[in-house]
């Protein structure tokens, strides 16, 4: 998997062991729902400051979050990626001949403060938080109670396939 990296926050964080957290997981969770191309992904850390202002600017929601999703892919399920072939440019990079998965964006302000809140360590939080964000750009979301037991379960299932447990359990 084809990840590339941006940091925009002056924020001191171990930027290298939160990339290979985050690496790890959007790589393993690719292999856990068999996609057979070469993926590329779109990965930004910043603060609370700059994720509010692309909430702002693409959601229109004025406020901080610890994670922001934006997905290249259109799945007809969620997961199911079997209907996108190569002969669809839409979804691959004309250059690499990557799927193009999309865009995730972390506070890293924020996902300090809950994994203080939550009782883990900041790697489960990191590493949560690009579970959470994968199966969005693979097409799940948690609008009805079905979908968030559904998402909750699968994000479970691979931080503890890839050992990122808590602490307090």
């Amino acid at each position: 998997m084809n990840i590339i990296f941006d940091t925009d926050t002056s924020m001191e964080f171990p930027e290298e062991e939160f990339e290979a957290i985050a690496k790890d997981i959007a790589s393993y969770t690719a292999e856990r729902f068999k996609i057979p191309y070469e993926c590329q992904l779109s990965f930004t850390f910043t603060d609370d400051k700059g994720i509010a202002e692309i909430n702002k600017e693409f959601r229109n929601i004025d406020s901080a979050t610890d994670v922001l999703s934006f997905p290249m892919l259109e799945p007809s399920e969620p997961g199911d990626i079997t209907g996108i072939t190569e002969d669809d440019p839409d979804y691959f990079d004309p250059d690499t001949g990557e799927l193009l998965l999309g865009d995730i964006v972390i506070s890293v302000e924020r996902a300090y403060a809950q994994a203080s809140e939550y009782g883990h360590s900041i790697k489960r939080e990191i590493a949560f938080l690009t579970a959470h964000s994968m199966l969005h750009l693979l097409g799940y979301d948690h609008m009805t109670d079905d979908e968030r037991v559904i998402m909750e379960d699968l994000q479970e299932a691979i931080l503890n396939e890839k050992g990122y447990f808590r602490e307090n359990e």
